[in-house]
């Protein structure tokens, strides 16, 4: 495991966007996936009922993998192979995870090489095992004006997407105008 984000690291991009359904927030999973590669980690946060998984689920389907993607929360951790010679999708839960140590024990930099990994409920817990990573935070938005929806997985979003590190530094320009392009940007 690498050491906690060093002081080289450095956040080196940032977007926040409104996601009004939870369609639109697999698109944007799919959207994101078009812009990772082999080795990349993302570190996804937000509540429970935010709109994490569903995220993936695009992920999983614009990489190309082996489904359903579902939350790992009692597994705490699956990997989906590619159907296409891509990357695999490391999907794992750090809900019930405690430490940095515990995240450890997972071995998930073992695979980080050669595929994508999505660490749920993983700030402050997951940085380290990538020298760079987007951290993606998701809360729900409900406009001022709007009443809460009946169905809770359309209420709006806002998704802030934050790189850090070299890798992210030089991919900045297209990965924020690929993920940004057909949302509103906050």
């Amino acid at each position: 495991m690498h050491e906690t984000v060093s002081q080289e690291t450095r956040e080196t991009a940032r977007a926040k966007i409104r996601v009004p359904t939870a369609a639109q927030m697999r698109d944007l999973g799919v959207r994101l996936a078009g812009q990772l590669r082999p080795g990349d980690l993302v570190v996804l946060t937000g509540p429970l009922g935010a709109g994490k998984t569903t995220l993936v689920q695009g992920l999983g389907e614009g990489l190309g993998v082996r489904g359903p993607v579902t939350s790992p929360t009692f597994v705490i951790a699956r990997v989906h192979p590619s159907l296409h010679g891509g990357p695999a999708l490391v999907h794992a839960d750090a809900y019930r995870l405690g430490s940095r140590a515990e995240v450890d024990d997972l071995d998930l930099d073992a695979d980080l090489d050669r595929s994508v990994t999505v660490v749920e409920w993983g700030e402050g817990l997951a940085e380290g095992l990538a020298a760079s990573f987007l951290q993606i935070t998701i809360s729900r938005a409900p406009l001022a004006d709007q009443l809460p929806l009946p169905d809770a997985t359309d209420e709006p979003r806002a998704v802030s997407i934050v790189g850090w590190g070299d890798r992210w530094e030089a991919a900045a320009a297209s990965a924020l105008l690929a993920l940004t392009g057909a949302q509103e940007v906050l």
